[in-house]
């Protein structure tokens, strides 16, 4: 009974530290992107992006926590607004301020969660005229800390945050394709 007691250990141990050592070779850094046309000029599109008071008309992770409290602050809109959110285990609690407003082309966000886990991350969006439409790129890059490499072993993060800046994109498509 000993003996299968201490293999049982030994292979736990083993599958543990392969899982440790798998982490680790995970890269440093990430980046998920999305990417839509929507028929409807930059400069119809950017304001929805650049005011984060309109964000709960467009933005997939605004309607998963009704009661989630919002905080809106520096300016209206553009470089300097900020807005921090707590809320439940599906949106967590962190805040962003927009360090980059280059009308209609381009909003550069700093992002930082602070819960369910911490991170400090950048969003990009990018507004590109292609004739009648304006092609839309929602970014999120930063570090990827061990823990995120922990993660990464068990979850595809592009798959899972791309599916929302999808959503997303999908969202601005129809407010602005009206």
């Amino acid at each position: 009974m000993l003996k299968a007691v201490a293999i049982i250990a030994t292979v736990l141990a083993i599958g543990l530290a392969g899982v440790l050592v798998f982490a680790l070779t995970k890269p440093d850094t990430f980046r998920v992107e999305r990417s839509l046309a929507l028929k409807a000029p930059a400069g119809a599109i950017y304001p929805l992006v650049a005011d984060f008071h309109l964000w709960t008309t467009w933005s997939p992770y605004e309607n998963r926590d009704p009661a989630m409290k919002r905080s809106f602050g520096g300016t209206a809109s553009g470089k300097g607004a900020t807005y921090a959110w707590d809320g439940n285990n599906n949106v967590g609690a962190g805040h962003m301020e927009i360090l980059e407003a280059n009308s209609p082309s381009k909003l550069r966000i700093k992002l930082d969660f602070e819960r369910p886990f911490e991170g400090h991350n950048t969003a990009e969006f990018s507004f590109v005229p292609q004739g009648d439409a304006t092609l839309v790129t929602w970014a999120m890059y930063g570090p990827a800390p061990f823990m995120s490499k922990l993660m990464q072993v068990f979850i595809n993060m592009d798959s899972m945050i791309g599916k929302d800046f999808e959503a997303g994109l999908a969202s601005l498509k129809k407010l602005t394709e009206k």
